[in-house]
């Protein structure tokens, strides 16, 4: 059976997309993509294609998580516990840190057997020479043995002189002490078990559906870049790659075709960094000002629901309703609880064009139908009628965890609201939940672009 449809068009896609990253990369550059095994060979292909065959390095294999029961989905198939990360460079002039894991305690219980005066634990370690003659090496006779060594006869003797080179007794070929204290560790390999998902608890998930732990990606970055080189994730989700890279002191350029990713991570280095680093933040393609934002929500080219995802996920860090309705639904939501942990729903509805206080009742009964705690209407200032102003107010206060707090359970919110900084009211110490908050480090601060 031919591959699917769906399946072509993903690689049509991608096909184009990765011909421009590697247009765009550097020939000192490397490039990295993640992918699952059902189309990891598919897209090997492409990478050979574009990449060349020469610069393809590893396909290397991430453990993601311990065990996956497939069968008792009825699936005749093994569990799949990894994901594939294909690894290419531009050229041979490639940046590559060679990096290391430490050594597990059955590996050291097993080799490190020896101890010296201070208490230093050391092994000994073959002081012969691969290759022999063929690579050069030097031939000569050392304490009664004669073969090829690994280092010259000088080197060997002053070796020798400091205690490093240990012959067990007469006869024996000499060994070479090489002590734990001074073992980098473990170089890493292409099978990467050590690095998990992030767990339900984790303080760095932060909620959206596949987002990869910080230590993953900060491998790749130490590997292959150096402090201020410029790293770029033109897929960057929620935004793990950034977070990686500014910790690590690397510029970057993020790109994602969501609004709530870009929104996710401005959010994530604001809680992580201070909104201290805004001012070195520059965004591209969404509004800036009120008349950018009457030109996205004017947008005869699907540009209406343009609006909703930006006003939704970006000024309100909302999640849009993925059911869109013309009428009679809403369009996104907020989730914050009360103090005995229930989680609560503010529902959204966003307004472009010229309005009455017909639809905002009509919002008003969408909140009661679906017993949400609150809702929040955005428009635009001029399309605010007293009547609208009313009709909120009517609507009387929210009520949640058998309180009733003074705020309105329907609140106007205008777009000039939002670029102002105003917010909805939120009952109590409440706040908005809808995505965890990043864990707080201090870091270095640079130039930045996030393009959407």
């Amino acid at each position: 059976k031919s591959i699917s449809d769906s399946a072509t068009a993903y690689l049509s896609t991608m096909a184009i997309r990765i011909f421009y990253m590697h247009k765009l990369l550097k020939d000192t550059g490397s490039f990295y993509l993640h992918c699952d095994p059902t189309m990891s060979h598919y897209l090997k292909l492409l990478c050979d294609m574009i990449f060349g065959e020469k610069n393809f390095r590893n396909e290397i294999t991430w453990q993601r998580t311990n065990t996956h029961n497939d069968a008792k989905q009825g699936r005749k198939a093994y569990g799949n516990v990894i994901d594939i990360i294909l690894f290419y460079t531009k050229s041979d002039n490639c940046t590559f840190n060679q990096q290391y894991v430490p050594l597990n305690a059955e590996y050291v219980k097993s080799f490190y057997k020896f101890e010296d005066e201070n208490g230093r634990k050391y092994q000994l370690g073959d002081l012969g020479a691969p290759g022999g003659e063929e690579k050069g090496n030097p031939y000569y006779e050392f304490l009664g043995i004669k073969k090829f060594w690994r280092y010259s006869k000088e080197r060997m003797k002053k070796l020798y002189d400091e205690g490093m080179i240990v012959q067990t007794k007469e006869g024996t070929v000499p060994r070479l002490k090489r002590y734990l204290d001074e073992s980098k560790g473990n170089a890493v390999q292409n099978l990467w078990a050590d690095i998990g998902p992030l767990q339900a608890n984790s303080k760095e998930k932060l909620g959206y559906p596949t987002q990869k732990p910080e230590s993953l990606l900060e491998r790749i970055l130490l590997t292959s870049s150096n402090e201020g080189d410029v790293v770029a994730d033109f897929f960057c989700g929620c935004g793990t790659t950034i977070a990686a890279a500014q910790k690590l002191n690397r510029q970057w350029v993020g790109a994602d075709i969501s609004h709530l990713a870009v929104r996710l991570i401005k959010k994530r280095l604001t809680e992580t960094y201070g909104k201290g680093i805004e001012h070195n933040l520059k965004l591209h393609g969404m509004p800036k000002d009120i008349a950018s934002a009457k030109e996205l929500a004017q947008n005869v080219d699907g540009g209406r629901i343009g609006f909703q995802d930006w006003a939704i996920e970006v000024m309100l860090n909302g999640v849009v309703n993925e059911k869109k309705v013309a009428d009679g639904g809403y369009d996104g939501y907020l989730t914050f609880y009360d103090n005995s942990k229930k989680k609560h729903f503010a529902l959204i509805e966003t307004k472009s064009g010229k309005l009455t206080v017909k639809n905002l009742r009509e919002f008003v009964h969408v909140i009661e139908t679906q017993k949400a705690t609150m809702g929040i209407f955005v428009c635009f200032d001029e399309n605010v009628t007293k009547e609208m102003t009313k009709c909120a107010k009517d609507a009387g206060h929210i009520k949640m965890d058998g309180n009733e707090f003074a705020m309105d359970k329907i609140q106007i919110i205008t777009v000039e609201d939002l670029f102002a900084g105003k917010q909805p009211q939120l009952p109590g110490a409440a706040d908005n939940q809808t995505f965890k908050k990043a864990q707080r480090k201090e870091g270095k601060g640079g130039s930045y672009g996030l393009f959407d």
